[in-house]
């Protein structure tokens, strides 16, 4: 398996202790890759020379890795509790995109999703300790 992960958006101390807990090569992408299509980044990632720390928000971006991969990757990460992360998998179609394009995207459905779970929790608020006769 050629599986890899890219960060965007971390501080060197958090990309070491992401090194040493994921099991698979993880690549800092240096904000001078922004305008790479996403595929020249994962060709590239072992020869990228640069900091991950020039994004506001935090991106894990996986590649090649197999599903039971991706849980364990998405579990290492959560549990160093870094705050909100953005995760991702490549796709045929991700990798012809424009990396900042990319990024884009992903915090838009980040938003979306973010404002659904929003609504439903409100939503159960709303339900509260009352009683709901409905229709009868």
């Amino acid at each position: 398996m050629n599986g890899k992960v890219l960060l965007i958006g971390f501080p060197r101390e958090e990309v070491k202790a992401l090194r040493e807990v994921l099991p698979v090569p993880v690549f800092e992408v240096p904000e001078y890759c922004r305008d790479w299509v996403v595929g020249e980044v994962v060709e590239k990632a072992e020869k990228l020379s640069g900091s991950s720390y020039w994004h506001l928000r935090r991106f894990v971006i996986m590649h090649g890795l197999d599903n039971e991969t991706l849980k364990e990757v998405i579990r290492s990460v959560k549990a160093l509790n870094l705050g909100r992360v953005i995760f991702a998998t490549t796709t045929e179609t991700s990798l012809t995109w424009k990396l900042e394009d990319l990024l884009n995207e992903l915090m838009a459905e980040d938003e979306y999703f973010k404002a659904m779970r929003w609504a439903r929790e409100e939503a159960e608020k709303r339900k509260g300790p009352f009683l709901d006769i409905g229709k009868g």
